[in-house]
């Protein structure tokens, strides 16, 4: 089973915060404040053992948080 990565966003047209799976055509619920997204988002991720990519309102990547089987130690 193929991990999709979560990410927490801000749609600027709605003026919500949503969490999309990647390559998903929808989000999967809207939120008020960032803060209920992220937490939201922090769940799905762990449960899909993926990372969960939170970006700033502009859309720029803020944090990345990986909940998945990683390389220890990392490679390079």
């Amino acid at each position: 089973m193929a991990h999709k990565n979560v990410h927490t966003t801000y749609s600027k047209s709605a003026g919500n915060w949503r969490n999309i799976s990647e390559g998903a055509s929808k989000p999967s619920k809207v939120y008020e404040t960032k803060s209920e997204a992220q937490t939201d988002g922090r769940r799905m991720a762990i449960n899909q053992q993926s990372e969960h990519l939170i970006h700033n309102q502009d859309g720029k990547i803020s944090q990345r948080n990986s909940y998945g089987n990683d390389d220890f130690p990392p490679k390079g």
